[in-house]
């Protein structure tokens, strides 16, 4: 019986995944080209040139480029209308800003919970946490999968709710077809350095609604109209702008994103199929209607009963020590941030049950890791199943 490489025993792999992010030549003229331009923010040519390009690879026709993602959640929300004593609701498996950008324009988070299987907000919950205060919602395309946009958008449609997607996990995802992000009323990413597409930090709006898109404009731009003078203000905006430099890099990362979003599909869709044939392991389920998954997060639910009740925290430290850089995804559920009592909401009695799970027995690989080969994604399998072995004998 092989030992545990965790207990000394030889690793299953030892030679590293692919790094991120992934760049050559190209950033290096991009970024050295708005250098010697002199033109570094304000008047530049990147900026309008990126949001074009992203727009229209996403299906929208307006693109408002900000300085990060939480600011776009910020600029959308606002451009929504939303403030003082109104409510959005939110999933609370998710990263902070979803439900910080809300308390940051004055409304409050109600959290409703995911389904279980696609670990995104579960319509019926979303329809039953809706009140006479709800003036939004921001389904997140979790780990890349999207949300179900068809019921979202029927139930929003009904009780008048904007509909912003939170989509910082799903460049080039496609619902029916669709690339997610411009399905509801607004859509916002993000180029923080983890992300498929990114530059560092920076972030985008993308509607299909000029209004909104005007709104958003002013909104992240000192309250500025596009055709005002350069001192003329019509709202409470704020200095959300990209720089050149973002953009530039932007222009170049783009370039790689279909044939990266094509790799990463491959191998993570052999490698859900043979993990998903391993007792105790169950891969994020893929709903029919996604027909583009970027699988920003290669997510897994756990299950320690098969596994000789070596708890979920163990089974990654095993996986890391094999080789495999398994983490969690979001072990800390956003109605249990203290950041919301200090903002003085209590949650204390909220909890979702399906998130509770996903945060428990969760796991996942960064998406760099199925940019490689399918040996590679067996190298994953064979950790598992060895894994599995020893504790079970």
């Amino acid at each position: 019986m092989s030992k545990l490489a965790i207990h000394g025993g030889s690793p299953v792999r030892t030679a590293p995944f692919s790094a991120w992010p992934i760049f050559d030549e190209r950033e290096i003229r991009a970024v050295e080209d708005v250098v010697r331009s002199g033109v570094w923010g304000l008047s530049g040519s990147k900026i309008p040139e990126f949001q074009e390009k992203f727009a229209s690879y996403v299906q929208a026709k307006y693109g408002i480029c900000t300085a990060n993602g939480t600011v776009s959640l910020i600029v959308a929300l606002r451009a929504a209308g939303v403030g003082l004593n109104d409510e959005v609701v939110v999933p609370p498996y998710t990263f902070i800003a979803t439900a910080s950008s809300v308390v940051e324009v004055g409304a409050k988070p109600v959290f409703a919970d995911i389904d279980p299987g696609t670990l995104c907000l579960d319509p019926d919950a979303f329809e039953a946490a809706i009140t006479p205060r709800t003036k939004a919602v921001i389904p997140v395309h979790l780990g890349g999968h999207p949300a179900d946009m068809d019921r979202i958008m029927s139930i929003a449609e009904k009780h008048n709710i904007v509909v912003i997607e939170d989509a910082a996990h799903a460049h080039g995802s496609e619902w029916n077809g669709k690339r997610v992000g411009a399905i509801g009323h607004m859509g916002s990413f993000s180029f923080q350095s983890s992300k498929n597409l990114n530059s560092g930090e920076g972030g985008i709006v993308v509607t299909n609604h000029e209004k909104y898109a005007d709104l958003c404009f002013s909104f992240h731009n000192c309250g500025r109209v596009r055709d005002g003078q350069w001192y003329e203000h019509h709202v409470l905006g704020q200095n959300f702008r990209m720089t050149e430099f973002q953009a530039a890099i932007l222009l170049a990362q783009m370039e790689r994103l279909d044939e990266q979003t094509e790799k990463r599909e491959k191998n993570v869709l052999y490698l859900a199929e043979k993990m998903s044939q391993i007792d105790g392991i169950t891969p994020q389920k893929r709903d029919p209607r996604t027909t583009r998954h970027a699988y920003h997060a290669i997510v897994f639910m756990y299950d320690e009963n098969e596994f000789g009740g070596m708890s979920r925290d163990e089974y990654m430290d095993a996986m890391n020590a094999e080789g495999i850089p398994v983490s969690r995804l979001y072990s800390r559920l956003l109605y249990r941030e203290k950041m919301f009592e200090s903002q003085g909401l209590d949650y204390s009695d909220v909890i979702c049950p399906n998130a509770e799970n996903a945060a428990n027995q969760g796991f996942g690989l960064h998406h760099a890791t199925a940019l490689a080969d399918q040996k590679d994604m067996d190298d994953i399998v064979e950790a598992t199943l060895k894994i599995q072995r020893v504790v079970r004998s």
